[in-house]
């Protein structure tokens, strides 16, 4: 079975010595193959490298804002591609041949562009949302049905790899551009470049370049009611299609064909908004001019503070919870979830963690799901940890500490051994405890919690440690049958107890609460209560739900939780977490 093999990377590239065979884009028509190569109306401008020639050579010269390793594995059959123009014995040879496609598409961002987080995010996404409408658009040309569309490529066997870049500019580098090769002085929205030349037997299919100005799609993002990396997706899929061979401007027959197919590569990678063509076409009738001046003078002076963004999230901060909510019940975060995190973050909104988890527990599992080092959390990022006992402000800094009285640990720790009944002592980023058990590795092992360190006695701890929490581990009835009340009667007026999961019970300075907490660090942040939403399951999570202006209650979690939550979400093996943000935060 062919397979096709992915390599995407974040670079700065030169595209010169490449020939320039043809162009195309959401207005300009490609060359057809066997006419003569049109010389530009007149000599293009230097554009950020551009060198004019006899042959129209041209050169993108940008400087990377990151450089991200290759990542391998997305596949897909391409069978079934063939040249109806070939020989019996080249059909009968490529029938027999098994060939792998590789994709090898370059991410590059204009030197002009604003250093803005979004824009790395989504050139982030592209890395991996490129490759997959590419497959889907190399699936579609085996459709025989197309009547319109210009086969220079049809022959998808005979290549061993696809080259495709993608550069995402400003409005006056994509003016120039428009300017040059069209003849057009105005900025668009993309513009498709092919390199293909069918008269050469080369292994490599070069599709060419798109070029999108990321300052138009915004202001087109906010037009259509969606985001900027919806938009953005949105004219990879026309630009990719206009290199291979669609053409909408030719015919009314030919746009309906083009604008089928935009829906079919969004419809089937799941990506939202309409096809460019279908959103154009709303446009039109649609058309206000008042909302245009309106939002062209807003668009401008947002593009004055060299800021991307053309919308505003509905909400500042995000507080979420770990245990039970963005963590499923194999305590890891979905795939899923992740993007959820990644877009929000990508819009401007601020993520949170408030947990009852340490802090390296939480980088250990956001690290896991690859979302480390993007402002969730670090030693550098607010967050709420360990019941709020441990608050952390701007540039990671320890706004709150609070410690368990010594006499309340000492009993607990008397009775721990008394029972052999595990125990974990919880003092910042380490635990502690006094005997080893299954159960305290599994704390480790999948709770993603410091590993504990076994310590000679209950005096030498109480030396060495400033302890925060304590907590029990055992079966579930024995949590809720033994533990529980003997432990609230125990500490009555000297510590408090906390129940986040079945088998676990934490013991906790007085009035401690997780909402108390995060009421802290928004005082800190000058954050108001409606400016968060808040996600979680647990009962310690009800008093933060109860601050947020908009509160979501998992399925799975407690029903004092959900009695106190604006709406319930889906579970935490059903990503709950990002279809409430989808829903509510945008």
């Amino acid at each position: 079975m062919a397979v096709m093999a992915t390599r995407t990377v974040i670079t700065a590239r030169s595209a010169a010595g490449r020939t320039a065979a043809a162009a195309a884009g959401s207005h300009w028509r490609y060359h057809r193959p066997g006419a003569a190569i049109p010389a530009p109306r007149s000599t293009p401008p230097a554009v950020s490298g551009m060198v004019p020639s006899a042959l129209q050579v041209r050169a993108f010269h940008v400087l990377p804002r990151r450089s991200i390793p290759p990542r391998l594995g997305v596949v897909a059959s391409l069978r079934g591609f063939r040249k109806s123009r070939r020989g019996k014995a080249a059909r009968k040879q490529a029938a027999t041949r098994e060939k792998e496609l590789e994709l090898n598409v370059q991410i590059c961002i204009e030197e002009e562009l604003p250093d803005d987080p979004e824009v790395a995010s989504i050139a982030e996404m592209l890395r991996l949302n490129v490759p997959m409408a590419m497959k889907i658009a190399f699936d579609g040309l085996r459709s025989l049905s197309h009547k319109t569309r210009d086969t220079l490529i049809d022959d998808l066997g005979r290549f061993e790899r696809a080259e495709l870049s993608v550069l995402l500019c400003n409005d006056d580098f994509i003016q120039k551009l428009n300017k040059g090769w069209r003849g057009e002085d105005s900025a668009t929205d993309v513009l498709s470049m092919s390199q293909h030349i069918p008269e050469l037997d080369l292994p490599t299919l070069t599709l060419g370049d798109i070029v999108i100005s990321v300052e138009t799609a915004a202001r087109q993002a906010v037009e259509r009611g969606h985001t900027l990396l919806d938009e953005i997706r949105i004219l990879v899929v026309h630009g990719l299609l206009h290199l291979l061979g669609f053409d909408h401007e030719i015919s009314e027959e030919a746009e309906i064909e083009m604008e089928r197919e935009e829906e079919v590569i969004l419809g089937s990678l799941g990506w939202r908004g309409k096809g460019l063509i279908k959103s154009a076409s709303d446009a039109v009738a649609d058309e206000c001019p008042e909302d245009d001046n309106s939002n062209g003078a807003f668009a401008k002076d947002i593009k004055k503070k060299g800021n991307l963004r053309f919308y505003k999230p509905k909400f500042r901060y995000i507080f979420c919870d770990m245990d039970g909510t963005l963590l499923n019940s194999k305590s890891q975060i979905s795939a899923s979830n992740a993007e959820a995190l990644e877009e929000a973050i990508s819009r401007g909104t601020n993520i949170v963690i408030a947990t009852g988890k340490t802090r390296p527990a939480v980088e250990s599992a956001l690290k896991m799901a690859n979302l480390a080092g993007i402002g969730i959390t670090s030693q550098f990022s607010p967050g709420v940890f360990l019941q709020g006992l441990l608050v952390y402000g701007r540039q990671g800094r320890e706004i709150c500490r609070r410690n368990l009285d010594q006499n309340v640990c000492r009993e607990a720790f008397q009775y721990s051994l008394e029972h052999q009944i595990p125990l974990v002592a919880f003092g910042q980023d380490q635990c502690f405890t006094l005997f080893d058990h299954p159960l305290v590795e599994s704390l480790h092992a999948m709770y993603h919690e410091p590993k504990a360190e076994v310590l000679p006695s209950i005096e030498y701890l109480l030396s060495v440690a400033e302890i925060q929490k304590l907590l029990f581990l055992d079966t579930a009835e024995g949590v809720s049958n033994i533990l529980r009340p003997h432990w609230s009667e125990a500490t009555k007026g000297r510590a408090g107890v906390v129940q986040a999961q079945a088998d676990m019970l934490e013991i906790v300075p007085p009035g401690t609460s997780k909402g108390s907490g995060v009421k802290m660090l928004l005082d800190h942040l000058n954050v108001s209560a409606k400016e968060i939403m808040a996600i979680g399951d647990g009962e310690n999570d009800v008093e933060m739900l109860q601050l947020a202006s908009l509160a979501v209650a998992l399925e799975n979690g407690s029903e004092k939780t959900k009695s106190v939550a604006d709406v319930i979400g889906l579970s935490n093996d059903e990503d709950g977490v990002a279809h409430a943000i989808y829903k509510y935060a945008f």
